[in-house]
Parts: structure tokens; sequence; C-alpha cells
């Protein structure tokens, strides 16, 4: 099946918490933007999120940090697609050390997963 994987910096303007936190929804809108992605690939239309069956946050995601964000298509139907996510960080801000220190991690942290589907408009 297709996977789709895209990588994003978190800027610091986006913390919304201590500790320079990020609020979960910052995954889930990423992990649109890999579904739109699929959708366009597989069906040549943007198509819409229907729901998400499971989102599991796993791990925090810190400004500074760059993700990595992977969708696959586990099912298709019709006009539906399942997709798994996965949203893992593989570099992580190290302001301990510096302003803008930071580092690439040895393995990543998985962060969220989620189950989702989306839908496409009917063939003509």
């Amino acid at each position: 099946m297709l996977t789709v994987t895209h990588r994003r910096y978190v800027p610091y303007a986006h913390a919304h918490y201590a500790g320079h936190l990020v609020d979960g929804a910052y995954s889930l809108g990423l992990f649109g933007d890999v579904a739109t992605e699929i959708c366009i690939r597989l069906d040549g239309d943007e198509g819409l999120f229907a729901s998400y069956a499971d989102v599991q946050f796993l791990a925090p995601v810190r400004a500074g940090d760059v993700l990595e964000i992977a969708g696959t298509v586990t099912r298709m139907g019709t006009r539906s697609r399942t997709i798994d996510f996965e949203c893992r960080v593989v570099c992580r801000g190290r302001p301990d050390r510096g302003g803008s220190a930071a580092e690439v991690l040895r393995e990543p942290i998985v962060a969220v997963r989620a189950t989702g589907t989306v839908v496409v408009p009917p063939k003509p």
C-alpha cells in the first residue's frame, strides 16, 4: 500500500505550554496534510478527513523538534481510505546547551499514533 512521509520543524512560536510543549492538535493537523497528499496521489482529489478511529499521544512534542509524519493506506473502499499515521521526533532542540542548540536523535521517539478515515468524491 501507499506510504507518504513529511518532515516538519516545529517553530518556537507554536509552543503553548511550559517546557515549550506543543498541543496534540498540532500532530493531528500534520496527519491531515499527509492524508491530503495520499488522496491526491491515489485519487487526484484532496479528499476530506472523515474520522479518527484511534489516537494515542505517546510522548511530548516540543518546539524545536523536527518531526517525521508518515501515513500508510491500510484499506481502500469505494470512496474511503483507512490510513495508519505515526508522528516521530527525529531531532530535538536543546535549549539547555544554548539558544539554538539541537541534536539528531539516535532513535526516533514515537510521539503520536492514529488511525483515520478519509473520503474522496465518487469517480465520474
